[in-house]
């Protein structure tokens, strides 16, 4: 494939397809973590198909409304808003008590419009406002599967505070690098984390330590992006573990 055309590639496939790869861990993890703690049932295909595109939706509907040019974002939004809407129908239908998430996730969308609206969007409340909204599809694959929360309190809190902690981490790596009001916060937070671990069991524990270890060590050592992502997958393939065992 010539130069050219491989940038053109590129170019379609941003064009629907954002390049946050962290946001695909957000994605993914709390909805096998809530699969695996409280079963499969067949409306959690479409669940997942509907939280994908959903994502997309949202993504693009958010550079709309930051950058003021909607237009720009047509087409994605045009092939996402019927395609989050068909699947997300399928589960409603199914399951209806989803709708109960309804209102908390309006909430949090209006939270990441207004950051957006002022372009703000890397502020620290709203990524923690993303965060819960990711680790709320734990609850929402208890209701699909018919469990009561109850049954998925312990992956919810595992994937909650994994990704609370590094939102603070990540900012220590890459844009607040060098700040040390983030790192004390980040070690704060992870200390705290590893206390809330250690009562939830062995596993947990461990694996929090080791996230501690990462948010002690890795700041001032010169890591890349790149570099700080693949940690970052295997490190949610741990908290996954520690989240279902």
């Amino acid at each position: 494939m010539s130069a050219p055309a491989a940038v053109a590639r590129r170019r379609a496939v941003r064009q629907f397809v954002p390049p946050q790869h962290g946001a695909w861990a957000m994605l993914l993890l709390p909805y096998l973590a809530g699969v695996l703690a409280a079963g499969f049932r067949w409306p959690d295909l479409p669940l997942l198909g509907a939280w994908l595109s959903g994502y997309l939706l949202s993504y693009f509907a958010l550079q709309a409304v930051k950058t003021r040019r909607p237009q720009r974002f047509r087409e994605p939004l045009f092939w996402y808003a019927p395609i989050t809407a068909a699947l997300s129908l399928a589960v409603v239908v199914a399951r209806p008590r989803v709708l109960l998430f309804a209102p908390v996730f309006a909430v949090l969308l209006a939270v990441n419009a207004w950051y957006a609206a002022r372009r703000r969007d890397r502020a620290l409340v709203n990524d923690l406002a993303l965060v819960v909204q990711s680790c709320l599809m734990v609850f929402v694959v208890a209701v699909v599967a018919g469990q009561p929360p109850g049954r998925v309190l312990t992956p919810f809190l595992v994937v909650l505070l994994y990704f609370a902690g590094t939102v603070l981490y990540v900012k220590t790596m890459i844009r607040e690098r060098g700040s040390r009001a983030y790192r004390r916060a980040s070690m704060a937070f992870h200390l705290f984390a590893l206390v809330v671990a250690a009562a939830l069991g062995p596993v947990p524990a461990v694996v929090f330590a080791l996230l501690l270890a990462r948010a002690w060590l890795a700041p001032g050592r010169g890591l890349t992006p790149k570099q700080v992502g693949l940690a970052e997958i295997v490190a949610s393939a741990l908290v996954l573990i520690a989240a279902v065992v």
